[in-house]
């Protein structure tokens, strides 16, 4: 059997045959890409990006084999058009910073029969957070590979952009319908504020649920007569409540009153009466998407749009609204975040001053803003005023005022060794100054555990990382 064939930056080969396998491998978690490339070194569209959360194009798949990930290309099958296949590699956010620290990156081709015959260690990388491994492109009638080893330090979104593939963040969305109660703005104030209080907000009606007869009456614990059964279970407080907008619906969930669209977490639904359509935004923000994948944090979103009524839970944690004014922003964990009106947006921030990892690692998400947004906690949570330095377990801190300082410093320099934790001697702390407030969870677990909101590139968005992108 022939040896396999180690390329140089620069070298390349003919393909060994028309469908070859090009494997990614790292020490540390990557998440591996293919960009399609028209003669003019850039892609056509977003289509033309392969990953996790958008698999196959024609030629070209991308494929989770657990340890590694691979990119399967049928040259037969890839459009005139294309005239190179960039193989990529970028970290995913929950290991080293850069390459630098992240152990060799190694790229492998293999032929139809899965015979390896050639590879590329990519050599002297230090800052860069994403690499161009190999490139597969025509050359004349014939494919081959080549050898390329460029960096870039801003990740897989500079990367992206270099190839064409747009991440402006996307036009805002139309702004809902009023709601009829705020429970708690934010920051929180002594005094909650009401939807009528805003200046210029109307009274809304109750949105009717269209699957439900309008003759129907709210059910009691005493049924009419010939109804067969009976149980504390019809009492007024299980009933299902009918303001408009994001309400809590009991302590574990909440019904959204539906009229329009609301942004919620992928898996979250449990229950929804009406025209509603569901359609998840995995696939459909290229700039989240990068973000994210960059990152290992987000939010795996679902948007969801009608009329009727929507259920919400996450793991049977419990829920809390907040609403923001506009004045200050909202950093939470992604784990923690259930849903939020289409008036927020959010992005994905590294932590400012923080070199360890917090709940969500180095990055959360944080929300901008006028609008309500639902999140999570592990357990009933008590809300700090910060006004002076506050501390908390990183694993237990949900979420706080963008506005705050946050600073990480070491259980060690509060003479406090390993003591600071339930079970795990954590080694840091999280440190918060200025003028704020911090939710704080009775749990050192995000609800659902760690992977609610964190994760490795593959998961992102279905199961595990922004999704996991995760979901759950």
């Amino acid at each position: 059997m022939a040896s396999v064939r180690s390329l140089s930056p620069g070298e390349n080969l003919p393909l060994p045959s028309s469908k070859v396998i090009v494997q990614v491998r790292s020490a540390s978690p990557v998440n591996t890409s293919a960009l399609l490339l028209t003669a003019n070194g850039r892609v056509r569209s977003d289509d033309d990006f392969v990953f996790y959360n958008q698999p196959s194009a024609r030629g070209v798949q991308y494929r989770d084999e657990g340890a590694v990930d691979t990119v399967a290309v049928d040259t037969v099958g890839v459009e005139a058009a294309i005239e190179t296949i960039a193989v990529t590699a970028s970290l995913d956010g929950t290991g080293p910073t850069s390459f630098a620290t992240a152990g060799a990156l190694q790229a492998t081709v293999f032929d139809a029969a899965r015979t390896p015959v050639a590879d590329f260690v990519v050599p002297g990388l230090t800052s860069e957070t994403a690499v161009v491994c190999l490139e597969v492109y025509r050359r004349g009638d014939a494919w081959k590979v080549r050898a390329v080893g460029q960096g870039y330090d801003t990740g897989l979104a500079g990367l992206a952009t270099a190839f064409g593939i747009s991440i402006d963040e996307p036009e805002p969305a139309p702004t809902p319908a009023p709601r009829v109660s705020d429970p708690q703005p934010w920051p929180p104030t002594t005094a909650p504020t009401t939807a009528q209080s805003r200046p210029g907000a109307p009274t809304p009606a109750p949105v009717p649920n269209p699957a439900v007869a309008a003759s129907a009456a709210v059910p009691s614990a005493s049924p009419s007569p010939g109804v067969s059964m009976q149980s504390e279970l019809f009492a007024p407080s299980h009933a299902e409540v009918q303001d408009h907008g994001i309400q809590k619906q009991g302590s574990k969930m909440c019904r959204v009153g539906l009229n329009g669209e609301v942004m919620a977490r992928q898996g979250s639904m449990v229950a929804y009466q009406g025209n509603l359509h569901f359609e998840a935004l995995g696939s459909g923000g290229m700039s989240r998407m990068v973000r994210q994948a960059m990152t290992g944090e987000g939010v795996p979103l679902m948007k969801v749009s009608g009329q009727g009524d929507l259920f919400l839970a996450d793991n049977a944690s419990e829920v809390h609204l907040i609403d923001l004014d506009g004045s200050d922003g909202l950093t939470i964990n992604g784990a923690n975040v259930l849903a939020f009106e289409p008036t927020l947006s959010y992005n994905v921030e590294r932590m400012r001053g923080a070199g360890a990892m917090s709940n969500a690692g180095m990055y959360n998400c944080v929300f901008q803003g006028r609008g309500r947004i639902a999140i999570t906690t592990n357990g009933g949570p008590v809300v700090l005023n910060v006004s002076g330095d506050t501390f908390a377990d990183p694993q237990a801190a949900v979420a706080w005022s963008s506005s705050l300082r946050t600073s990480v410093k070491t259980n060690d320099s509060f003479g406090l060794g390993t003591l600071i934790g339930r079970s795990t001697g954590e080694r840091f702390t999280l440190a918060f100054g200025g003028q704020g407030f911090v939710v704080v969870q009775p749990s050192e677990q995000p609800p659902g555990g760690f992977i609610g909101g964190t994760g490795q590139g593959q998961d992102a968005g279905v199961g595990g990382m922004l999704g996991g992108f995760l979901g759950r």
